[in-house]
């Protein structure tokens, strides 16, 4: 039996990473990702980004991958830990662009969740990944 397990990070954006370069990013995720079974979101800004993966529990493999990746730096492992069924089953990469200037909540979220967002997205690391997980999923889903 195959169990499933969740992955969250967040990095900071280099400056040589263009729009073009992240298309490319989901581009290689909608090609690679479904032999692998890998299913999540993305998120980024102009300066940061955000992952969720969900899959076998070798999506480690695939941070320490990641983490080398010369488009971004600063890279922090926000929640890794099993998961009872996948969240985003039928994304092999979604993504949303935020904007520059300010994360407008369109979901019901209280301060706390605000919080949390903003030191998600600043690369901050932050003590309850679970918390940090379900923020994102909420994100998704809502907004």
């Amino acid at each position: 039996m195959t169990y499933l397990y969740q992955l969250v990070y967040s990095s900071t954006r280099n400056q040589q990473c263009t729009e073009s370069e992240i298309q490319n990013i989901l581009a290689a995720c909608q090609k690679n990702n479904p032999p692998l079974d890998i299913t999540g979101v993305l998120l980024h800004s102009e300066n940061n980004f955000i992952q969720y993966l969900e899959g076998d529990k070798d999506i480690i493999k695939l941070y320490d991958l990641i983490k080398n990746d010369s488009r971004h730096r600063n890279v922090v492992l926000l929640s890794y830990g099993p998961l009872r069924e996948r969240v985003f089953p039928a994304w092999h990469m979604g993504y949303k662009n935020l904007p520059k200037d300010r994360v407008d909540f369109l979901t019901d979220s209280n301060e706390e969740e605000k919080k949390l967002f903003n030191a998600i997205i600043k690369g901050e690391q932050v003590q309850d990944g679970m918390a940090a997980t379900r923020l994102l999923v909420k994100f998704f889903n809502k907004a």
